[in-house]
Order: structure tokens, then sequence, then C-alpha cells
């Protein structure tokens, strides 16, 4: 395999799929990229059996073939090089030799034959939406995914496309977030799965804000393939998380007493400061809505006390409610709109954050002390 590419080329591919490289693994072709040149393109693998992510970038192909080459340390060397352009050369034993102006570097692979093959897809189940609106939807759900591992099934985004829509679904049991487009799905192309944790966070990398992202799933993996103006593409494709998700509609509250409309940013500003005087052992933010006026207090007698008020529309009774601050902040942080509302029933129940557009989110309230 012969091959000369500009360095940025490379290094943006390089970019693209490292990330999923495990630095412990027993397998020592896990640790490698793979390379395969052909057809004036070089397409760069790589995978930790759960996830693997496949880009192809422009380059001169005088000799066609494929190798595999540590990832971290072709990386290493590449970054470093002063020249743009790049020559790769790889022998029959697979030793690459890297030039690039006065340097001269020669790493030592395995055979690209040894990496484990990429999954192929029907096309029976796919879908194809604007890359900009899934990183939209994931921006304001994956936030609320559970780390919990105990549940493996929460380690994840729940997707569902049905009925001409595509739902996104993320809770770690005390909060929940849920997004919802409009999309056009073939009847066919129903269907609902668990993305785990790993894939989103590829995800939320790699999506642009142009381009397409066609999305093809089986029983148990889902590929998204990464489509940009100029044809180049990134292909992620991920194991499922097993198991059933649990019914998130019955989280929601069905009614709610007051709904007040806030203006997002002076709200999240406003809790980032109260969140300061929280400690470990009090973590709550309590909000006490009265006539045309929310206090947002904190209270903790190892670190001391907050108050905030804010000037807001609102007529209904007095109600005063707590929550933990991260689960107030995470969601208005994901958000862009400059209007945002919150549902309340009372200071037990859930309390509800809504837009003007498809997206809600449950969060449970904490004791008031």
């Amino acid at each position: 395999m012969n091959f000369s590419i500009a360095k940025d080329q490379l290094i943006h591919g390089l970019q693209s799929v490292q990330n999923v490289v495990s630095t412990r693994t027993t397998l020592p072709i896990l640790s490698n990229v793979l390379l395969r040149a052909e057809d004036n393109r070089l397409e760069l693998t790589a995978t930790d059996l759960d996830v693997t992510i496949t880009c192809s970038v422009e380059a001169n192909v005088k000799t066609k073939g494929s190798t595999t080459i540590p990832v971290k340390k072709l990386f290493g060397v590449v970054r470093e090089l002063g020249s743009p352009e790049i020559d790769v050369e790889t022998d029959e034993k697979n030793a690459s030799s890297i030039r690039a102006g006065a340097s001269f570097y020669k790493i030592n692979g395995l055979s690209g034959d040894e990496f484990p093959p990429v999954q192929k897809f029907k096309e029976s189940k796919k879908v194809v939406l604007p890359q900009e609106k899934v990183k939209s939807m994931l921006k304001k759900t994956s936030f609320a995914i559970s780390t919990d591992e105990s549940r493996y099934v929460l380690n994840g985004i729940f997707i569902i496309l049905k009925e001409h829509k595509m739902t996104m679904v993320a809770t770690d049991g005390r909060r929940l977030a849920m997004v919802d487009e409009e999309v056009d799905i073939a009847e066919s192309s129903q269907g609902e799965f668990i993305v785990p944790t790993k894939a989103v966070n590829e995800l939320n990398r790699l999506l642009q804000d142009k381009g397409e992202v066609e999305i093809k799933f089986t029983e148990n993996q889902v590929a998204f393939t990464l489509k940009d103006e100029k044809g180049f593409s990134i292909l992620i494709i991920s194991k499922l998380v097993e198991g059933n998700y649990p019914n998130y509609r019955q989280v929601i509250p069905a009614e709610t007493k007051e709904r007040i409309s806030l203006v997002r940013e002076e709200f999240l500003q406003a809790v980032k400061r109260a969140e300061l005087m929280t400690s470990d052992k009090s973590n709550s933010v309590k909000l006490h809505f009265t006539k045309n006026n929310l206090a947002i207090t904190a209270n903790s007698p190892e670190v001391g006390e907050a108050r905030e008020t804010l000037a807001i529309n609102y007529k209904g009774k007095d109600i005063a409610i707590a929550f933990n601050p991260a689960y107030v902040i995470e969601p208005l942080n994901a958000l862009n709109t400059e209007e945002v509302f919150i549902e309340l029933i009372d200071e037990l129940s859930p309390g509800v954050l809504k837009i003007n557009g498809p997206f809600l989110y449950v969060v449970m309230p904490m004791r008031l002390s």
C-alpha cells in the first residue's frame, strides 16, 4: 500500500475514530486503526467491539491495500510532523514507512485481515434526517442518561421511530428528558431501540450542523452514517443495549395546577449562583413562587446561604418546591430558547420544564427542610 495525504486530512480521520480505541485491551489488534486505501480515498476504522467508527478522507492512492497501525503512536507522530504533506508506504510485513519533509518514521503494524469485520446493514430499516436535527435532539436528552450500571437499560438513549415521529428519551430515575421531531418513516422502518452511552457520546462529538445522517438498525445493532456536503462520510456502528426500556409515559404528570413563564438565561444564572451555597450534605435549591415574584434560596449549615429574587408574571397561589440544582441547570443549559415554562402541582409532585416546541423534562422534587 502506498499513498500520500494532506496532514490535516489524516489528523481529521484519526481524530474522528480514535476515541473508541480502548487503552486496556487484551487483543493487540484493537489498539490499532485499520487503514484501507483505494479510489483516492483513505478509510480509517477503529473499534472496541461494542462501537466501531469508520471515516473516509481524501488521499492520493498510488498502490491500494490495507494495514493496521497502533492508533496512538500514529496520531502522536502525525500531529508533530512539520510538513503539510505525508507519504505512507507499507511493506508485506505490515511495517509502515512515514515520510514528511526531512522526517522519517517506521511503525510496525498487523495485517488488516486480522481486524474485526464491519457489520453490514439491510436497506429495509432506515431513516434519513438532517444532522443538525439529531444533534439538537441528543443535546436536549443525553445529559439525563443514567450512569448507574446496575440499571443498564437506562445507560443510553431510547429511540422510538413510529407514526412519522422520532422520539428520544433519557432518564436516570430521578429526572426524564424527552424530545420528538417529525420524520418521514416508512412502514418497514418503524421500531425502537436503546443506543448506549458510548455511542451517544461519539455522536455528540461528531454530528455537524450541516449534511444528513442515515440511521439503520437491526435486532442488536444500529448504524449512523454522517454525510457531509463533499460526499465524505463517518460511519458509527454500535451494539444496542439489550432489554426493555421502562414505561416512561407514566412518570409524566397528566395535569398541572400552575404554569409559569420564565426567562431561561436569567433563571439559569440565578440557580447557578445559588448552587454555590449548597454542599454534598444539603444539595438542594428552593424555588418559592409568590405573586409576581420568584425567590431562589439555598442554605447549608457548613457553607452559608444564598437568596436570589426574580420578577416574574405569576398570579397563582404561593408554592414552594426544592430541586437538586444540577437537575435544573443541565436542561436549561441544553436549551437555546429565550422562554421556558415550569409546570407545578405541589411541593411533593414532579416539576415539568417545557418550551414552545417538542421538548419535555420531568424532575422529582427534594424534601423541603
